[in-house]
């Protein structure tokens, strides 16, 4: 064992340079200027100040939503098919129909059900049907919804930059929103809190406001306020909708802030049609519910690419192209749950587990040294070249580090020691035994390895368990398990086998200090 090749050297002075040199932006004040692949361990939320922000989805308003559609287009089929009726009204959960004829009923009925898949046509009192989802289908729905909410609010946070954002499910509905070194959520409650469902509507030149209050309104148009106020007649079908943008830009036109998009092939090519077939009409553009623009079209619009001009400020057009650029939140969100934890509270976590990881290490170190004497001394510097593989593994993975994360730290700190003690006590064995110096080390090393991979195994399946079954603070716990016990077990055993090897090669000793 004392003769390693130079090739295993230079592997294990390797790694150990690497971490090191990646560990060393953890002990630096200021690394603004490091390029972004040298950077510290990211802070959590519990050691760096930030935000806990808890979004509810509201799923009554899609409920809602769709079933306005469904009401639509059961009225183009009623209309379609010639079939009479009455009272068609959507509700939150379902929509509602009387058709006074048995025939045209059952007939209804089949064409009601090809609307969209998951959908029940029951028959009620008074030759009513009434249209819904069936429970598996709903509960499909709420589920894709609140996936497709997270998504959208993992990319407008990813807009703002900020480092190692907490974006997770909770419970059915919720969302757990984290944003470590952000200590004024306003900004981002006001993203999160815009929908930003974007869609381009003709305006109805045929009706005016005044005519729609009176009720003389087409069933094809409805009345929508305008952002300044102002009141407009649309069609209820849109033109082009925002799920056909591919990118937002905030930019100048005559010196006023404007913002352009460009649509994919398919919007290009509708929104290039609708433009050329209505020059001289207005085209709104409508955004949540409210018409923010409503310019004339003047010529076609080919090319997919287009301009939203208003009242904007910079920041707004900033603001608004952000939202197009991320996607529309399926259904809106509120905020239930708002906390802020100060820089001042993480500072104080950070200097605790600093202070509890030096005093663990002093009484490993010390323990060692008393153990084992000279050899102690050995396992002392591969505890601290264990620290240092553990900081520059978790800064090249861009991990967060949390509080439980250090906790894990501190427990890999005390384990680290683990194998050498098994290896040391085997050598007493040998020793005991009669055998020679090179032999006993030897032995201590091939005759342990077995129980150190079988012990260390055993706890990194409880991380990997940990880390699949947790949340965010036992994950946190878990990786740095995890990573503790894959850089002890290199540096108790390759490391400690290096210095061993290469003392007894140049001072070839009769005896060990054991």
């Amino acid at each position: 064992m004392y003769k390693l090749s130079r090739s295993r050297i230079a592997i294990i002075l390797a790694i150990c340079f690497i971490g090191i040199f990646f560990a060393i932006p953890n002990m630096l004040s200021d690394t603004s200027k490091l390029p972004k692949w040298w950077q510290p361990v990211n802070l959590g939320l519990d050691l760096q100040g930030g935000s806990n922000l808890l979004l509810e989805v509201k799923l009554d308003e899609v409920l809602k939503e769709r079933m306005s559609s469904i009401e639509d287009s059961a009225r183009q089929i009623l209309r379609e098919n010639k079939i009479r009726y009455q009272n068609l009204s959507a509700g939150n959960e379902s929509v509602k129909v009387k058709i006074d004829n048995l025939n045209s009923r059952n007939k209804a009925r089949g064409l009601f059900k090809k609307i969209d898949t998951g959908l029940v046509v029951d028959e009620l009192d008074n030759d009513t049907l009434e249209i819904k989802y069936n429970d598996a289908a709903l509960n499909q729905l709420k589920l894709k919804v609140v996936d497709q909410s997270i998504e959208i609010v993992r990319r407008r946070i990813d807009e703002l930059g900020t480092k190692e954002p907490v974006i997770q499910r909770q419970g059915s509905d919720r969302i757990v929103v984290q944003l470590p070194g952000l200590q004024n959520p306003e900004y981002v409650k006001t993203l999160l809190g815009k929908t930003a469902k974007m869609s381009f509507h003709m305006v109805d030149s045929r009706s005016s406001a005044a005519d729609a209050r009176r009720g003389k309104l087409s069933s094809t148009s409805r009345l929508i306020q305008g952002s300044e106020g102002e009141t407009y007649v649309i069609s209820r079908k849109a033109v082009v909708g925002g799920e056909n943008l591919v990118d937002a830009q905030a930019s100048f036109q005559e010196g006023q802030p404007v913002v352009s998009f460009r649509f994919n092939s398919l919007g290009g090519k509708k929104f290039g049609e609708a433009t050329k077939n209505n020059i001289g009409e207005k085209l709104a553009i409508v955004l949540d519910n409210e018409v923010i623009s409503a310019p004339v079209i003047q010529s076609a619009i080919m090319g997919g690419n287009g301009i939203i001009s208003g009242n904007f400020t910079l920041e707004s057009a900033n603001d608004l192209a952000l939202l197009l650029r991320s996607g529309a939140l399926p259904a809106p969100l509120e905020v239930l749950e708002e906390r802020t934890v100060g820089a001042g509270l993480g500072s104080d976590s950070i200097r605790e587990g600093v202070t509890a990881s030096i005093i663990g290490l002093i009484a490993v170190v010390v323990f060692m040294v008393l153990a084992y004497g000279l050899f102690g001394v050995f396992t002392t510097v591969t505890v601290f070249m264990n620290l240092f593989l553990m900081l520059g593994a978790l800064s090249i993975m861009g991990a967060t580090l949390t509080l439980p994360g250090i906790a894990g730290i501190i427990l890999t700190i005390g384990m680290a020691v683990d194998a050498n003690v098994l290896i040391f006590e085997r050598m007493r064995e040998e020793v005991k035994n009669g055998r020679s110096t090179k032999d006993a080390a030897e032995a201590g090393f091939t005759e342990a390895w077995a129980t150190i991979v079988d012990s260390n195994l055993t706890t990194l399946v409880a991380a990997f368990v940990l880390f699949y079954f947790g949340t965010g603070p036992v994950r946190g716990f878990a990786v740095t398990l995890a990573i503790g016990i894959a850089t002890s077990m290199f540096t108790s055993v390759t490391v400690t086998r290096l210095i061993i090897a290469s003392w007894i090669a140049r001072y070839k000793p009769t005896k060990l200090p054991i």
